[in-house]
């Protein structure tokens, strides 16, 4: 059998396979994993449960993919994101507000939102899924805004000696308080606390690790040396 022959079977399995884990991660946002069931997601679908299964050997299976392409997707939105932050340091505030708030808008989406509710919400219960999502979500996002941040260090635009702390610190700083405002994405964030927090943020950040420029103070003179062609001073007259 030719590969054309494979294609449509393999191009429809596809096309199946992501018709689940969009009706899932509906449905778990919705109902919570404990609650959400199989047949609810198969309706939701559009697909029979045999092909929920041929897919995923069980419910939490189903979840643990969910969660880790949520999390893959979110990382590529942020990390793309970060493509605006130039390496000159030219307006290096407004540069890094830009991306505060890009960065923002991927984590304050109704996706991330999920992401993190249900991250926390099976915590206790998934303690490996829980560090598996943040190794393929947030940790590639402070691998790459630690490499942009060490590239401006490296230019003398910022005073960095750990990129990844101070990458960690970026992103906390201009989330501020909004995770709680929001109640984890319960309730809306008005536009006035989102700048407050971006501009707080970027500010205290800045104060933090902006490049130190050390005042110059008088040119130091060496003394002169005296060399085998220089000949003595005479000793000072009584």
């Amino acid at each position: 059998m030719t590969d054309a022959a494979h294609r449509p079977t393999s191009r429809g399995r596809i096309v199946k396979r992501e018709a689940i884990l969009d009706a899932a991660l509906k449905v778990f946002a919705q109902d919570g994993y404990p609650a959400a069931s199989i047949d609810r997601i198969v309706a939701v679908a559009g697909v029979s449960k045999p092909t929920v299964y041929n897919h995923f050997a069980d419910k939490e299976a189903l979840f643990r993919t969910v969660m880790c392409d949520a999390a893959r997707h979110s990382a590529e939105k942020i990390i793309a994101s970060l493509d605006t932050l130039s390496d000159d340091g030219a307006e290096l505030a407004n540069q890094l507000t830009k991306v505060a708030y890009l960065i923002l808008e991927c984590q304050l989406s109704d996706e991330g939102w999920v992401l993190q509710r249900l991250l926390y919400a099976e915590a206790v219960h998934m303690p490996d899924l829980y560090d598996t999502v943040l190794s393929l979500g947030s940790g590639p996002v402070v691998d790459a805004l630690a490499g942009r941040l060490a590239r401006l260090a490296n230019r003398g635009h910022l005073d960095i000696d750990d990129p990844e702390s101070a990458a960690n610190q970026f992103m906390t700083l201009v989330a501020g308080n909004l995770p709680a405002l929001s109640a984890l994405g319960t309730r809306p964030i008005h536009p006035i606390d989102l700048d407050a927090a971006v501009t707080a943020g970027v500010r205290t950040f800045l104060r933090a690790f902006a490049a130190r420029r050390r005042p110059r103070g008088p040119a130091r003179t060496r003394p002169a040396l005296a060399t085998a062609h220089s000949s003595p001073q005479p000793p000072p007259a009584d």
